[in-house]
């Protein structure tokens, strides 16, 4: 935890934007040092985030855990090789470094305190949820400079009362509506303090959602849902487009072709997608090229998890295996980086009222949920799409729950491990691994603490290890069980 008293470095307007609106109050003075303002932190903390959360942990980690994709052997983690994911522990702990060090800078006022605290939230869903138990409470302290913070439990990083993830969101959401101070930098919403009310109750629901389990009180859930101050359509998503120019592009634009011919379309994908006769196939995947050059194009997907010497003996041709779509590809702005959209939200409540955790019309926000997403892509719901039988919702709630957090799943192609999250907590949909996996046939539930932990924080990553039952990727979280 090294990393932790030490200011990340500040990389203003890393990509995304220009950020020429925000300079006007700038001292261009070449003769005097410039003071930080916090919106450049700001522009920072949001660009550095969606993008790792949506290229590396979504595109190339958790697409393969989700099978979106399948890979050949190249990318390990489509066999369960998960490794401990250390860039994105120290990419977090420096973000909030940033959101930290934000508070001594002049010009912070509540505004930025209130969203400060959501993206706060935010990233620390993300350590607790990839690896459990983390250094939450003592963890981003400069006064204290305890460089060997403790590691709370994930049930009081969610819940505890004073400063756990979901009582700070609250608190955020209640500021920011009565704050009459303003941000700037903001990349994501454009300096709107309402959608940061709307984002930060949005993540409420997913997070009280992801603790479902755990949870016999639902109240706080029946009021954000009757509130209403939530994401309310596209318009409201927390994502950052990608530009066409450098460096604010795509990465998968300029990767190697060794990364992008290894996203292949998974059997997964393929099964669930033709049996919905779903034209969102086309979205996410191009016609294979063998098929494509023999005249008749057709999707054809992989299954997960096989080494070379499988393909080999099944004799699956590779060249007639569908591998992503141009969007992805060949425009570097074809894709968002994303951390939530308006889709989720409505899949979330959907959910809940089919579990009757809430009230209201699980049939209403399942449709919301999947219109919203097909015009997400800019794709067309096909006029029957409702009456199908695969899709539409019936008096069976098994039944229903299985169609709604499938759609959810589709949803969160490239979400950062939210899909990833979905299925440890609900199995559905049901994952089986693939016949070479490194993980004895057992579907993972974390990534491994980095190795540096084990160098600089011995006692407390000891004492965690113990407490969760060991540091291996087959450990489920407080949430999960």
């Amino acid at each position: 935890m090294k990393n932790l008293q030490l200011l990340s470095i500040f990389l203003p307007c890393l990509f995304f934007t220009n950020c020429t609106e925000d300079f006007d109050s700038i001292n261009d003075n070449p003769n005097a040092p410039q003071e930080v303002s916090p919106e450049f932190l700001l522009t920072n903390v949001i660009a550095a985030e969606t993008n790792e959360n949506t290229y590396n942990q979504g595109l190339r980690l958790n697409n393969y855990l989700a099978q979106f994709n399948a890979d050949v052997e190249f990318e390990r983690i489509d066999r369960y090789e998960l490794g401990g994911n250390s860039g994105y522990w120290n990419l977090i702990y420096g973000l909030l470094t940033d959101l930290e060090t934000m508070k001594t800078l002049p010009g912070y006022n509540d505004a930025y305190d209130g969203v400060a605290d959501i993206l706060r939230g935010y990233l620390f869903s993300q350590l607790t949820d990839i690896w459990g138990d983390v250094p939450f409470s003592e963890a981003i302290k400069f006064e204290a400079l305890n460089f060997t913070p403790v590691y709370d439990t994930q049930e009081s990083i969610y819940t505890n009362p004073e400063n756990g993830i979901l009582a700070k969101l609250e608190a955020a959401s209640a500021l920011l509506q009565n704050t009459s101070e303003s941000i700037r930098g903001d990349i994501m919403f454009g300096n709107d303090l309402s959608k940061w009310v709307r984002f930060s109750n949005s993540l409420q629901v997913r997070f009280r959602m992801r603790i479902s389990k755990r949870l016999t009180d639902f109240s706080k859930l029946q009021q954000l849902a009757d509130e209403n101050l939530l994401l309310q359509s596209n318009e409201d998503n927390a994502i950052v487009p990608y530009l066409g120019g450098a460096p604010n592009q795509f990465p998968l634009f300029s990767a190697s072709t060794g990364i992008y011919q290894g996203l292949k379309m998974s059997e997964t994908v393929e099964t669930i997608l033709k049996g919905w006769d779903d034209p969102r196939i086309a979205v996410f995947f191009n016609p294979t090229p063998e098929s494509v050059l023999a005249g008749n194009p057709e999707f054809k997907g992989l299954p997960n998890g096989l080494s070379t010497q499988t393909i080999s003996e099944r004799g699956i041709v590779l060249n007639d295996i569908s591998i992503m779509s141009d969007r992805f590809r060949t425009r570097a702005d074809g894709v968002d980086a994303q951390i939530m959209l308006y889709s989720e939200v409505q899949f979330a409540l959907a959910e809940a009222a089919e579990r009757s955790y809430i009230t209201g019309d699980a049939q209403t926000y399942y449709q919301n949920a999947i219109q919203a997403h097909f015009a997400y892509y800019g794709t067309e719901v096909p006029v029957d799409y409702f009456t199908r039988g695969a899709i539409a919702l019936n008096g069976n709630t098994d039944a229903n729950l299985e169609k709604i957090l499938t759609q959810k799943w589709l949803s969160l192609f490239m979400v950062g491990h939210e899909a990833w999250f979905n299925i440890r907590r609900t199995g559905i949909p049901a994952l089986t691994p693939g016949s070479d996996n490194f993980n004895d046939g057992q579907y993972p539930s974390r990534y491994l603490y980095p190795e540096s932990e084990q160098a600089a924080n011995k006692v407390n990553y000891d004492a965690a290890v113990s407490r969760i039952g060991g540091d291996n990727i087959n450990i489920k979280n407080w949430w999960e069980m």
